[in-house]
């Protein structure tokens, strides 16, 4: 499975910004599907996940309330619009596929990988 994450850039304080995820598979709703980040520094750490078909999601507390995970755009395998950003949020944002059957938060059980895309809120 082949991911490729865009939609990063630069937005103020407040702003939003929406990452899109393509993936290789000929349907990505087959998998669970997750959005970590990494500020430099930091550990890898999670943001969201979607269930296999999108019937449920799961968020970090940090991010609860402003940002939401979909399958909605047929163009992408996932999106994560990201509504009220802080200057906290600034991270590299990666995408991630699961072959388990249940949402998970943690990275080790993301079998699949995109590159990130750079993330920045400025104060």
């Amino acid at each position: 499975v082949q991911l490729q994450a865009s939609g990063g850039g630069l937005v103020q304080d407040g702003g939003s910004l929406r990452l899109s995820c393509a993936s290789s598979l000929r349907d990505s709703r087959s998998i669970v599907m997750g959005w970590f980040r990494q500020a430099p520094g930091k550990e890898r750490e999670f943001v969201a996940a979607i269930s296999r078909i999108g019937g449920s999601t799961t968020y970090a507390d940090s991010v609860k309330g402003r940002f939401t995970v979909s399958r909605d755009d047929p163009k992408y395998a996932i999106t994560l619009q990201m509504n009220g950003l802080k200057p906290e949020d600034t991270a590299v944002y990666y995408c991630a596929a699961s072959s388990r059957r249940f949402l998970s938060t943690q990275p080790n059980q993301y079998d699949h990988w995109g590159q990130g895309t750079q993330v920045t809120v400025s104060s």
